[in-house]
C-alpha cells in the first residue's frame, strides 16, 4: 500500500479549483505527455456523482486503461475517485479544497495498492510511487496555472456542464 499527499496554494476561489479538478477536459490538457484519453463513460465536462469515466494512458511504455468512479461528492470540500476496473488492486484518490487567505489550498491524496504481494509492493516503492508523485505534480502545476489567469474560462464554460458527451 501507497499513500502519497501533495498539497498545493492556489489563488483562485475553491469553488473553481474543485470544478477544475473533476473537468476531464483539464485533466486531459495537463497530461497531453501520456497520449491520455476519455474513452468510456463521461468524456468531456466535469465528472460528478456516481458517474464514470474510462482513462486511457501510455505508462512504462505500454497502453492501460483505468476506470474511474466518483464515489463521495461533496462540493465544494471534497470528492473522491475510485478505481471501479484497471490494473490495481485498490486505488483511491481524495481531493480536498480548503478557503485559505483569499484562495485555496488544495490537497491531492493518493492510496493505491498493486497487490501482487511483496514484489507488488517493491514495484509499488520503486516505480509507481515516483511515477505517481510526478503525475500528479504535474497534473497540479496545470491546474494552478489555468485556475489563476483567464484560462480557466474556457474549462469551465456552461458548454462543458450538464450536456457533455458520454461513451458507451
Amino acid at each position: 500500500m501507497s499513500i502519497i499527499e501533495l498539497s498545493t496554494r492556489i489563488a483562485a476561489p475553491v469553488e473553481r479549483c474543485f470544478d477544475l479538478a473533476r473537468s476531464i477536459d483539464l485533466h486531459l490538457h495537463s497530461n497531453a505527455a501520456t497520449g491520455e484519453q476519455a474513452v468510456r463513460g463521461v468524456t468531456t465536462g466535469l465528472l460528478g456523482a456516481d458517474e464514470e469515466v474510462t482513462w486511457r494512458a501510455r505508462h512504462f511504455g505500454m497502453w492501460r486503461e483505468l476506470t474511474s468512479r466518483m464515489t463521495v461528492f461533496d462540493p465544494p470540500g471534497h470528492f473522491r475517485d475510485s478505481m471501479a476496473r484497471g490494473p490495481f488492486k485498490r486505488f483511491d484518490h481524495d481531493h480536498f479544497f480548503t478557503p485559505e487567505g483569499g484562495g485555496t489550498l488544495m490537497v491531492d491524496r493518493y492510496d493505491f495498492e498493486l497487490g501482487y504481494g511483496p514484489v507488488g509492493r517493491r514495484i509499488d516503492e520503486l516505480l509507481l510511487r515516483p511515477h505517481f508523485e510526478r503525475f500528479l505534480a504535474r497534473r497540479n502545476r496545470a491546474l494552478k496555472e489555468v485556475a489563476e489567469s483567464d484560462e480557466w474560462r474556457s474549462f469551465l464554460t456552461a458548454d462543458r456542464g450538464p450536456d457533455r458527451e458520454r461513451v458507451a
